[in-house]
Parts: C-alpha cells; sequence; structure tokens
C-alpha cells in the first residue's frame, strides 16, 4: 500500500462522484457530505488501493472513473462496511417542540 496511492485515490473527482452516487442509493439523507466522509475508508481499503495502484501504472487516465478498475460492487461494499456513524448518512433530529 502507498500512501500516495491512497491520497490520489480519495482525491480523484469521478471516484468521489460515484460514491456520492451510491451513497444517495443507499439513502443518505446529505450524500455529498457521506461521501466525503466515506473517501478515505473508501481510499485505503486493500483492494481499492490496489486496484487504483494498478491503473496508474499501467497509465489509465481516469481510474476513478472507470468501473473497470474500482467497480461498483466495491465501492458499493465499502462504503456499506462504513456506513454506520458515517455524516449525512442519517437525517438530522427533529427540532425540539
Amino acid at each position: 500500500m502507498s500512501y500516495s496511492t491512497v491520497f490520489q485515490c480519495a482525491d480523484d473527482q469521478a471516484l468521489l462522484d460515484r460514491v456520492t452516487a451510491c451513497a444517495a442509493q443507499e439513502g443518505a439523507f446529505d450524500p455529498m457530505l457521506a461521501a466525503t466522509s466515506l473517501r478515505w475508508p473508501l481510499s485505503s481499503a486493500s483492494d481499492v488501493e490496489a486496484a487504483y495502484a494498478s491503473a496508474l501504472a499501467a497509465g489509465n487516465p481516469d481510474p476513478g472513473g472507470d468501473p473497470a478498475v474500482i467497480t461498483d460492487g466495491m465501492i458499493l461494499a465499502n462504503v456499506q462496511a462504513n456506513w454506520e456513524g458515517t455524516p449525512g448518512t442519517d437525517p438530522p433530529p427533529a427540532p425540539a417542540a
């Protein structure tokens, strides 16, 4: 695992967009907030980091946007594994009456 690869992956806007879509489909109250919170655990997951590093080494210009590199299943599995307690996944509490 390379910290550089993890950072590049976490900073990949195309991947963040895909994580946002996943969070929305999973029912996040604020999908963009949830995706921002989930990008680090996702990017440092061994399967995602290895796939991303391999794509970079192969010269792929868009590893985060390429579903053949980081599959939707990989995103979903890592989002679900880190869902509980993630900001934006639960609606805010109702105001006190």
